[in-house]
């Protein structure tokens, strides 16, 4: 308890400052005792008076989670996605959909979209006909030989004459639970339907896909995110700025589950929210300050690129492999000739490769460092 009031506490001191945030506490002190409602005691010194609603912790506040509660129940509330959303719209007015696989990236639709699916077949009876499965768990040949095949020969509940089985992450499966459920699909198409989902299609043996139609997702565009983020804000009574939505979506590269998330991480410290909160919430370092190490290693001023690299990761906690992605898009923004730019953004791959396999991080930034030193000299690297 006393972790989560301090972390509240250094959270409102960065939004005010820690001159004003102490001026503002310096007068109270707090009674760790929590109320069954969920609120902090705080007492003035004296003990004289009893302020409640300084810190509310609310039970409804800390038990909804945002991507669960916003989460669209009907295909007119989904964004994004529209030529597959017609398609699949028109399978299931007809009461008959093929095996589906959904491939794309995470956080754009692809589990809702199979939510949505199921709903729209069987109403108030969907959960009767629908299992759900998440192979990144439950990835052994066993499980396709029983969880799967028993609900699978089992008729449906409702006029739909077929079940629906949904396999999120279904290229986590091994080889031979998908060699099994290869057989299974083709035994049960009477009694079954497959919906599976992953982000990487290639990972699907062919004879699955053979049997599947298959709809690629893509990223969200810039307008779908903002969409969905104002849409949260005028329920919650949020108010962002301009630059708070550049900034939530920029955070997000399009994965709308982690737009929201940081949307309700950031709300929780103040209903009034900017881009300098949502930064601080991400924890990334700003583009002009990874141009600046760039521009002191081009310029041939090694050490002074080293020490600002190392000042950035320290300071705003980042991972180097996320350092060299951030690398990676600014390199296009440098003003160099574009031969350079292509080297370096080989050598940038070459790194970020080593770095996956176990390799120290400050050894790979800082050989990548020397050969951006090495490319503003115009020498080979």
């Amino acid at each position: 308890m006393g972790l989560m009031l301090l972390n509240l506490l250094r959270s409102i001191e960065n939004i005010l400052g820690h001159s004003r945030f102490s001026s503002v506490l310096k007068n109270y002190v707090f009674d760790m005792r929590e109320a069954n409602d969920g609120i902090f005691y705080l007492h003035d010194i004296n003990h004289t008076n009893l302020y409640k609603n300084l810190f509310r912790q609310t039970t409804m506040s800390q038990s909804d989670i945002w991507t669960e509660k916003y989460r669209p129940g009907k295909f007119e509330e989904v964004v994004g996605q529209q030529e597959i959303l017609k398609r699949v719209k028109s399978l299931v007015q007809a009461l008959n959909i093929p095996h589906l696989l959904f491939a794309g990236p995470a956080g754009i639709g692809k589990s809702t979209l199979a939510l949505i699916i199921v709903k729209s077949l069987f109403g108030d009876a969907w959960r009767e006909n629908y299992l759900e499965l998440n192979a990144s768990d439950e990835r052994g040949i066993d499980v396709i030989r029983q969880k799967v095949k028993d609900f699978a020969r089992t008729k449906a509940l409702e006029n739909v004459p077929f079940k629906v089985i949904f396999l999120d992450e279904a290229d986590a499966l091994t080889r031979e639970a998908q060699q099994a459920l290869r057989r299974t699909m083709e035994n049960y198409t009477h009694t079954c339907r497959f919906i599976m989902s992953c982000n990487y299609s290639s990972n699907i043996i062919d004879p699955i896909q053979s049997r599947c139609v298959v709809f690629r997702f893509k990223l969200l565009e810039r307008r779908d995110i903002i969409e969905v983020i104002k849409r949260i804000t005028e329920k919650e009574k949020l108010k962002l700025t301009d630059d708070a939505y550049e900034a939530l979506y920029e955070a997000s590269e399009g994965d709308c589950r982690r737009a929201i998330n940081l949307l309700q991480a950031t709300a929780s410290i103040s209903l009034d929210i900017n881009a300098e909160m949502i930064n601080m919430i991400v924890s990334s370092a700003k583009p002009a300050g990874i141009k600046i190490v760039l521009d002191y290693a081009l310029s041939g001023d090694f050490i002074n690129a080293r020490d600002k690299l190392l000042d950035l990761m320290l300071k705003e906690s980042i991972a180097g492999t996320d350092i060299i992605k951030l690398f990676q898009k600014e390199i296009w923004n440098l003003q160099i000739e574009p031969e350079i730019k292509v080297r370096l953004t080989e050598k940038t791959g070459e790194v970020e490769f080593r770095m996956t396999e176990g390799s120290d991080e400050f050894v790979q930034l800082q050989a990548l460092l020397a050969s951006f030193v090495l490319a503003g000299q115009g020498k080979s690297s």
